[in-house]
């Protein structure tokens, strides 16, 4: 049986190696909690030993973010470093690699008024757009892992002990994350192979709509002409593979951004920026979200939406069978990274242009035509349950099952 320490050196391998598969002369840039040095120190020093040029490390404090939004005027939030804003577009231009661990608190600004952060948000996304818009195209690698913390493992497990739910927490991380098999980089191999197929299953059907129904759902999606599905590994311009997600369970692809009609209701709470949406729904007429509710974080869902005019239009369709090992965890993560790969989920916002043939050389305006949709923001919510029916309308118009129950038909 491994130790801790074995298992955080294969979770630094799979993270440097698989993530987001670092080359040699390559610079990594790193994001990570404070709590999480441990395994920032081992990423850091397996990337050097894979031929690092550099690593670039910043972390963060929830604390400090807490004191920020808390006691700070308002017009921090609408201040960017541009510095920092232009040395990430730099090191992306220049084929750097973008590693984060993300562990966020689910309320961490639950006392705060959503709007400092929704200002916040909008400020960084429109200073950052076009450093992200090299991830959002995979012209540069870049991976999400996750660490617990303190405030994080209180939340999932909040009936034990701080120290015993952190020890099981990372015992369901590496678990997860396949860290505790025999070979781990084999497993994600083997992995990603099967997502591979399902995508080639899809993106040979090239499916005109999608019929979501499920207790409180109704909606049809149309899918763009020339829509790609992707899944597992993406692979940079020059062909390198990186995993973007660690863990990741999911096939993915763009909806046309007027071809949205119906109701949708979330199965999961949504953590957005330290506050929690529970219980909401969307109703969507030509694409737009036109209607919302929530029983908790009904403003911080309305800042949400009116970030611009993108953030009422969905980005992506994602397709996770129910009986998955995250799902099958029965854990509620409080963590896009681990609950939308448990669930079937959309995501408001910004369309990834991989997700049409070519698009990746696509302009904006080519990409809008297309139907592809343009936001600050990129906002996944989950949507799938053991109840949950999806077909597929081919392009001559025949009706079929795709998922029965939650699962693959």
């Amino acid at each position: 049986m491994k130790t801790f320490d074995e298992l955080l050196e294969n979770y630094a391998q799979v993270a440097v190696e698989v993530g987001v598969n670092l080359q040699k002369g390559q610079i990594l840039v790193l994001q990570a909690p404070v709590e999480a040095k441990e395994l920032v120190r081992k990423i850091v020093r397996r990337a050097y030993e894979k031929g690092a040029k550099y690593v670039h490390v910043e972390l963060n404090d929830e604390q400090l973010t807490y004191i920020k939004f808390t006691y700070a005027p308002e017009e921090a939030f609408t201040f960017y470093p541009m510095w920092r804003a232009k040395g990430f577009e730099e090191m992306a231009a220049e084929g750097a690699a973008f590693l984060q661990i993300y562990s966020p608190n689910p309320d961490l600004l639950k006392d705060v008024d959503p709007k400092r952060y929704a200002t916040a948000a909008k400020t960084a996304g429109t200073a950052l757009k076009a450093y992200k818009s090299y991830l959002m195209e995979d012209k540069a690698p870049w991976s999400l892992i996750s660490a617990p913390t303190e405030s994080w493992a209180k939340k999932v497990f909040p009936d034990l002990p701080v120290e015993k739910a952190i020890d099981l927490f990372w015992g369901k991380i590496f678990s997860i994350s396949r860290v505790n098999t025999d070979d781990p980089i084999a497993a994600w191999k083997t992995h990603n192979e099967q997502l591979h197929r399902k995508v080639a299953e899809l993106n040979e059907k090239q499916y005109k709509q999608l019929i979501y129904t499920a207790p409180g759902t109704n909606l049809t999606i149309e899918l763009p002409e020339n829509h790609r599905w992707n899944g597992g590994f993406s692979l940079t311009p020059t062909g390198i593979p990186f995993n973007p997600n660690i863990p990741t369970e999911e096939v993915f692809t763009m909806p046309h951004r007027e071809g949205v009609n119906g109701v949708v209701r979330s199965t999961k709470p949504l953590n957005y920026g330290g506050n929690l949406i529970e219980n909401f729904s969307f109703t969507f007429k030509n694409g737009k979200v036109v209607d919302f509710a929530a029983e908790k974080g009904y403003e911080t869902l309305k800042h949400l939406l009116d970030t611009d005019e993108g953030a009422r239009y969905l980005g992506e369709v994602a397709l996770v069978p129910h009986d998955s090992p995250i799902s099958n965890s029965n854990i509620l993560f409080y963590n896009t990274l681990y609950d939308e790969n448990a669930s079937c989920h959309l995501a408001l916002g910004e369309a990834y242009p991989t997700c049409l043939t070519g698009g990746e050389k696509m302009s904006k305006e080519e990409l809008k035509a297309a139907g592809a949709n343009d936001s600050l923001i990129h906002e996944d919510f989950m949507i799938g349950s053991a109840e949950l029916n999806i077909d597929g309308i081919t392009k001559d118009g025949k009706r079929e099952a795709i998922f029965r129950n939650g699962n693959w038909a």
